[in-house]
């Protein structure tokens, strides 16, 4: 048996599959504590956990720990001189009209951050050894006294030789051993001094609040009699057991997200879809990503709360476009949906928990694509009373009917996830009308075809059980780790064939960092060296076919370069200027095989029937369907509501559905 458990911002998800059977399953989040409705989905799912024998989970713990800044006490240590660091950060301004803009906070106190005597050179020679007497006498003591839980260190240039680093981790180790130690050439070795301290103390920031996270959840386990494997989500898509995510936090903060990517792309795969646009609208969010013959794009930097993190991470935008998005007035009178989200507590105003607030949630109850009675399969009755009554003011505002305030509110979330996906596609030099969407979470059915027509999108595929997605592909994505080395070269042949010893270096790091943590296998690698033109102050990642490198040479490389400069920025193509490497990537992936299979439930409570939807400006007569009545190959025209357990899905007026021998459900454009 495999198990996903996905904890959301309002609902936490669950995939169990055994011997080719599926089982399903949804339950209210408990943001105070993730762990109690990880555990309630296995109870409410009925599995025994003796039988489990991989268990994936992916949660926001991580990235709920830096927003709410509830992670660990943690100090700094820096080369002396560079203290301030991370006050001092980029000399950009964000919003440079702004009178009163302050750069984003680190979640350090300055007289937490400390200074160390020793200096290491752009090219890893030693200019002044480290002062382990200073260490001794002033640093230790000092942490000490403040009673920290982690210790971050990020020593000037550590990037090119981590020496100092690991001399001063182990003073602090041996003196301080219940204090967490990370240091920057452990998480990102790589240049870039203010990029590279924010996220070794964003990863020791959250690695304690991790580490008894996940202690919490594997007692549990073994109380319950779970003897299987324990894995945890990462940004990049891939799995790993939760004993080495202890030693590496940070790479968890996007799990939830990246699940739902990996799962949406192994299930579209099935019906042959391998360029897609991911669309996933959950209760608090709405993520996209692109995916380019099947292999979901990846981002070498991303941020949190404005701070810069190193790591590789599925190349994911995010919007403040879920469920439980709120609709407001704002101080010039315009009508706004989200960020503000009602999340799981107390939820939209139909949830009956004390809402008041309108969502969007509340908005397709008003118009009639939720049926109060058939959310969950009507395991959770909604009140489509208090639906009504959260639209009552803002339709009084704007002088509007309830269901046109509701529509209005709708549009406005629609159009917030129109502009993440052209982030994501059309800035990137991606036109959207060559991809298929891909709508998954509760709510992305119910707005996948308005978003297609907007960006011209011809094709939907909706996974079975899209409201689980993410739990989903937390069963079917693979065990991967990523490593980066900072090595400034020229270009040239002898530069070429350095990367390539470089390259093996970093192979055989990670063939051994896979048998300590006992994943036995053959592993695929990429190779991915990020370029630049000599003077530039950013890199193209430029990705090398397995083919060719045991023969790298200048010429090769400087065209591969050209071609990815130029499909990025459209210039570039002749190479009038010199060329440099930059920074080295090699990702390792443990394949799982063939992914399980996510087969629709089949038990139909009813057959097809009549509702009324208001669609434009006036309510249309309308088909409802139960999905797990759906035969393959049946074809439905809009109007049409396809009603399921996890998720709703509207075919509106000129759109078809069909459902395929995949199951997944197929609308396209009829007009």
């Amino acid at each position: 048996m495999r198990v996903g458990v996905e904890v959301g911002g309002t609902f936490t998800d669950l995939v169990a599959v055994e011997d080719g059977r599926v089982v399903v399953t949804k339950v209210p989040s408990t943001p105070r504590s993730p762990d109690i409705g990880a555990f309630a989905a296995l109870t409410a799912a009925g599995i025994d956990l003796a039988r489990i024998e991989d268990l994936g989970h992916g949660s926001t713990v991580a990235t709920n720990a830096v927003l709410e800044r509830k992670g660990a006490a943690v100090a700094f240590v820096a080369t002396q001189g560079f203290r301030d660091l991370l006050f001092m950060q980029r000399h950009d301004r964000r919003n440079i009209y702004d009178l009163f803009y302050a750069k984003p906070a680190p979640p350090v106190r300055r007289k937490d951050c400390f200074e160390v005597p020793e200096r290491i050179a752009a090219d890893g020679a030693i200019d002044t050894p480290i002062d382990e007497a200073a260490v001794r006498s002033a640093l230790i003591p000092a942490l000490k006294a403040g009673g920290y839980r982690a210790v971050a260190i990020c020593l000037l240039n550590a990037y090119a030789n981590p020496a100092h680093e690991q001399r001063l981790a182990a003073l602090i180790g041996a003196a301080l051993p219940d204090v967490l130690v990370t240091a920057s050439h452990q998480v990102a070795r790589e240049f870039r001094e203010f990029e590279r301290a924010s996220t070794t103390l964003l990863s020791a920031y959250v690695q304690p609040v991790i580490d008894g996270y996940l202690h919490r959840f594997e007692s549990k386990l073994a109380q319950s009699g779970f003897r299987g494997r324990f894995t945890v989500m990462q940004s990049n898509g891939g799995r790993l057991p939760a004993e080495a995510m202890r030693q590496s936090a940070i790479t968890a903060l996007y799990s939830g997200p990246a699940a739902g990517v990996v799962g949406a792309t192994r299930q579209a795969a099935r019906s042959g879809f391998d360029n897609l646009i991911t669309f996933d609208m959950g209760g608090t969010s709405t993520d996209v990503c692109l995916v380019q013959e099947g292999r979901p794009s990846l981002a070498s930097e991303s941020e949190i709360d404005g701070l810069p993190i190193r790591t590789p991470v599925l190349d994911i935008v995010s919007v403040g476009a879920g469920g439980g998005s709120i609709a407001w007035v704002d101080d010039g009178g315009m009508l706004r949906v989200g960020p503000q989200s009602a999340g799981a507590d107390p939820g939209p105003a139909c949830y009956g928990k004390g809402g008041t607030e309108p969502t969007t949630t509340d908005a397709h109850i008003v118009i009639g694509t939720i049926r109060p009675g058939a959310f969950l399969g009507g395991r959770m009755t909604l009140d489509g009373d208090a639906a009504r009554g959260a639209f009552e003011p803002l339709a009084t505002r704007f002088g509007l009917g309830i269901e046109q305030a509701a529509s209005s509110a709708l549009q406005l979330a629609d159009a917030n996830i129109v502009r993440a996906i052209q982030l994501v596609s059309t800035e990137r030099g991606r036109d959207p009308r060559d991809y298929a969407l891909v709508p998954f979470g509760g709510a992305g059915p119910l707005h996948a075809a308005r978003i297609a027509e907007e960006l011209g999108i011809s094709t939907i595929v909706v996974p079975p059980s899209a409201g689980v997605i993410s739990a989903y592909g937390l069963v079917a994505s693979d065990y991967t780790k990523f490593d980066a080395v900072t090595r400034k070269m020229k270009l040239d042949d002898e530069a070429a064939a350095e990367a390539g010893r470089v390259f093996a270096e970093m192979r055989a790091r990670l063939a051994q960092q896979f048998a300590d943590m006992k994943l036995p296998g053959e592993l695929v690698y990429t190779h991915t060296l990020d370029m630049r033109f000599v003077g530039q102050a950013f890199e193209v990642g430029v990705e090398i076919p397995a083919s060719r490198l045991g023969a790298l040479d200048a010429a090769y490389l400087a065209g591969l370069f050209a071609d990815a400069h130029h499909r990025t920025f459209m210039h570039g193509a002749t190479l009038d200027r010199p060329v440099e490497i930059v920074t080295l990537r090699v990702g390792a992936t443990l394949p799982i095989g063939a992914a399980p299979r996510l087969d629709r439930e089949t038990e139909a409570s009813r057959g097809a029937d009549a509702t009324r939807i208001f669609h434009g400006e006036a309510w249309i007569d309308c088909a409802r369907h139960a999905a797990e009545a759906l035969a393959a190959g049946q074809v439905i025209a809009g109007p049409a509501v396809v009603e399921g357990y996890t998720a709703t899905t509207w075919v509106p007026p000129g759109w078809t559905a069909t459902l395929d021998e995949a199951d997944n459900m197929i609308l396209r454009r009829s007009s």
